[in-house]
């Protein structure tokens, strides 16, 4: 039987190519998208925790026990092999005329927990040294080897112990009843980087020693800086070492990278949508896969009917045919799938070298890192749907008696339509499937079972069901919308009236070649439509989230010339300074908050439903900060203000939106010492966020980018998407083989009829005429229907996954509507180009041959 199968491959080389062809695209398209998604998570992951470096774990500790303890613990606990505290401060820095705010963070005490790498001198080991960002030591004229002055404020009573060692010149004197400002020279003894972009919403970060960060931070001790993680690295295995974390510090959460980055992303968006994303993805690009490799592969087993008739007739049993036809399918489809792993893999790996130039900003790993899900997936999957495929084929080749199979086959007529039984099961699997999708999308809108991934996969499993049950009743509605378009194109000539004939004679025929281009656009137009749309959601909740573009914060009233400069950038729409402060609540948690002037809200804030509150009257307070309701009661310790009730909107951003009146009644200071900034549209965050730096350059102000974070989210965004574009472009080869499959078939099975044809007159032009107008035909309206169901499936996927963030909208890519039904039409005219020229060529007499 082997032999037989070997044999019969051979002898039939030309048409299994087609179909080998299709399975390893289809096989690369399924590896490229699993790999993609494990870079996508990857990478997700990888910025949610950039700041982390590469630490084993991260434990979360709350303000008991001090930190210092819990160093202390950690550190003596078996197998950590480092543990640094995750401390962010700042430091005041001046040289000569011109000053900065400079966030720092510690030097690490292995490299493996640091985010930045030094770029140019050392990093500091001493209180009195500091190595900068190489932004920031352009803005203060500086260099390695030069000296800056560092400002701080601490307690009158006793100096602070972490300063112990630093020469401090008591120069400013006393502020208040409670603290004085010291000055000290510190030496720039290096300039770093950072590559992950760890600290993009800050401008950067400098390096100093931890007493340093401790004291320029205006702190007495790490123990008093508040809510400080740990990072850890393991010298064995990660997971004996985080239980035995778990038994050293019981009162804090001892979690992976991994771990940590997803609860990062829950607490940005109340799921793990990266990890959704990426599935639907895979699931989707498995399903349509698996459709074209079977489309492909039934009918080229079905052109072998007769020839396995023959078989019976020379003594083979059903069986054996049966199995003989099931092994070559399965032959076919591990090598294909294995050939498609490598292609798949090769393709990954191009598009990451590409993406590494185009989008240097953007880390992303060098190399593609097969797993066993990404390499054996898609060769289970190549297989599974050969044999799948070719076991209808088979199952009916066998069941033709030897002497029926011999005679020739009758001539398809306009008669010939669907039995009712496709039709009852096309309309069962649509219902069905069409009711779980939509189901899916109002649980995700909802968020109900967001964490269980439940609205995703039943989405899926919907859009699934509902698409096989649009391609079994394809019969019997692609026809007649082939039909109604090509009745205006059947006036052009008489090549196109018989083209236009031609399209419904078969409905099995038209419906089978125009199916492969309807599953690649119907993937182009959702996956498009989908990535819009979602981007559009996730504007709409960043927008909620970071409703002010920058931040320039202060303690004294800002300069109003200064002011006048930063509202005169060309990246600066709008700059309204503001009075600021801090506020507690009566359970003691602390939140900053920001006046913001209702005249100036429209134009400044990003979110309108914060905008439209405070136009209202009511201030803007995040979900969840000293519970959920209207009223919030609040006071100013700072200024001690009176306890406050405040009306309030609940939205998902950062800090506290006030109103004047709310910020008269709790006191706060009337100086100005805040300017909220919102950029033109367009505008490169990263370079306002560098512009307005240089502008306070003068000022001890702190400058914070939502903005700029917000970009480098979208970045990532991109580069996803091109991710996605690229293996679009494959499923789109694997569309074009299909069509070009099912037509040069319709075109060997239609010999005698195109000879007759000729015999009446018809020339070699007129039918290289009617055949690429056939196949124009075909393709265009393929292109047409993939075109709805695309926009239809990305909106629902779009909505099931982005749901919970806000109103998705429907954004159609209509560049890329256009862009498909043009190569849609092209395509159908190269895919009949070669059959119509074979068949032209063949001399009427021998095509009316019996064969």
């Amino acid at each position: 039987m082997l032999r037989l199968t070997l044999a019969q491959m051979r002898s039939n080389m030309g048409r299994l190519v087609a179909a080998g062809i299709a399975v390893l695209l289809g096989s690369a398209f399924v590896t490229a998208a699993l790999t993609a998604g494990d870079v996508i998570t990857r990478g997700a992951y990888d910025a949610a925790t950039a700041t982390y470096g590469t630490a084993d774990l991260i434990v979360d500790r709350t303000d008991e026990p001090p930190l210092s303890e819990v160093l202390d613990r950690v550190r003596s606990t078996p197998g950590v092999a480092a543990a640094d505290p995750a401390l962010l401060g700042w430091a005041d820095l001046r040289s000569g005329r011109r000053s900065v705010s400079q966030t720092v963070i510690p030097v690490p005490s292995v490299p493996e927990l640091g985010s930045l790498q030094v770029a140019s001198g050392r990093a500091p080991v001493t209180a009195t040294e500091i190595a900068l960002p190489t932004s920031t030591a352009e803005r203060l004229g500086v260099g390695v080897g030069d000296t800056v002055v560092s400002t701080w404020r601490e307690a009158a009573a006793e100096d602070s112990p972490a300063s112990a060692g630093v020469d401090v010149d008591d120069a400013a004197g006393v502020l208040d009843e409670e603290q004085v400002e010291r000055t000290a020279d510190v030496r720039v003894v290096g300039l770093v980087e950072d590559p992950r972009g760890a600290w993009s919403r800050y401008g950067g970060a400098a390096l100093a020693t931890t007493d340093a960060v401790v004291t320029w931070s205006g702190f007495r001790d790490i123990d008093a800086m508040h809510g400080a993680e740990v990072l850890v690295l393991a010298d064995h295995d990660v997971a004996t070492v985080q239980a035995a974390l778990v038994g050293a510090v019981p009162e804090a959460g001892v979690a992976t990278r991994d771990e940590a980055a997803v609860r990062t992303v829950e607490n940005l968006g109340g799921g793990d949508v990266i990890a959704m994303v990426a599935l639907g993805f895979a699931a989707v690009a498995l399903l349509v896969a698996a459709l074209v490799i079977s489309n492909t592969f039934q009918v080229v087993v079905a052109q072998r009917t007769r020839m396995l008739a023959l078989l019976r007739c020379v003594g083979a049993r059903r069986g054996q045919l049966r199995a003989a036809v099931l092994l070559e399918a399965g032959i076919l489809g591990l090598v294909s799938g294995t050939a498609g792993v490598l292609t798949g893999l090769a393709l990954s790996q191009g598009s990451l070298v590409v993406l590494s130039r185009v989008q240097g900003d953007v880390p992303l790993p060098a190399q593609v890192q097969p797993s066993l899900g990404s390499t054996l997936v898609p060769v289970l999957v190549a297989v599974a749907v050969t044999v799948g495929a070719a076991l209808v084929p088979a199952r009916a080749a066998t069941r033709v008696s030897p002497v029926a199979a011999l005679r020739p086959a009758d001539a398809p007529t306009v008669r010939a339509r669907p039995g009712r039984v496709r039709l009852v099961v096309s309309a069962l699997l649509v219902l069905a499937g069409s009711g779980a999708l939509v189901g899916g999308v109002v649980m995700g809108r909802a968020g109900v079972g967001l964490d269980a991934m439940l609205p995703l996969a039943l989405g899926v499993l919907g859009g699934a069901t509902s698409f096989v049950g649009l391609l079994v009743g394809a019969p019997l509605w692609i026809p007649p919308i082939v039909s109604a378009v090509g009745r205006p194109v059947s006036a052009i000539s008489a090549s196109a009236r018989l083209a236009a004939a031609n399209t419904v004679r078969n409905p099995r025929r038209t419906a089978a070649t125009s199916t492969a281009l309807v599953i690649g656009v119907t993937l182009v137009v959702m996956m498009s439509t989908g990535a819009v749309s979602a981007q559009a959601a996730l504007a709409q909740e960043m927008d909620e989230r970071s409703p002010v573009d920058l931040m320039v914060l202060g303690e004294e009233q800002l300069d109003a010339d200064v002011v006048s400069d930063v509202a005169g950038l060309d990246a600066v729409a709008t700059a309204v300074p503001a009075r600021r402060g801090g506020l507690e609540s009566p359970d003691g948690l602390s939140q900053e908050a920001v006046v913001v002037d209702p005249a100036s809200a429209d134009l400044l804030l990003r979110d309108p439903a914060a905008a439209a509150a405070i136009a209202g009257g009511r201030s803007v307070a995040p979900h969840g900060w000293s519970g959920d309701e209207p009223r919030l009661t609040v006071r100013a310790p700072a200024t001690g203000g009176p306890t406050t009730q405040i009306d309030v909107v609940r939205r998902d951003g950062k800090m506290i939106l006030l109103t004047a009146d709310a910020a008269d009644a709790l006191q706060l200071p009337d100086a100005t010492s805040a300017l909220l900034v919102r950029l033109a549209d367009g505008a490169d965050a990263t370079t306002a966020l560098q512009d307005v730096q240089d502008v306070m350059a003068n000022d001890a102000v702190v400058v914070i980018s939502d903005a700029a974070d917000r970009q480098g989210i979208e970045q990532v965004i991109d580069v996803m998407l091109a991710i996605v574009i690229g293996l679009l472009g494959v499923a789109v080869v694997i569309a074009l083989i299909g069509v070009t499959n099912t037509l040069s078939l319709s075109v060997i099975e239609r010999r005698r009829e195109s000879a007759t044809l000729r015999a009446v007159g018809l020339s070699r032009r007129g039918l290289r005429a009617m055949l690429a107008t056939e196949g124009m035909l075909i393709a265009g309206v393929g292109a047409l229907i993939g075109s709805v169901l695309g926009l239809l499936y990305g909106w629902a996927g779009a909505a099931t996954v982005f749901g919970p963030f806000g109103d998705v909208r429907l954004a159609v890519p209509w560049a890329h509507l256009a862009a498909v039904l043009a190569v849609a039409v092209v395509a159908g005219l190269a895919a009949s180009a070669l059959p119509a020229r074979a068949a032209a060529r063949t001399p009427p007499v021998a095509a009316l041959g019996v064969d």
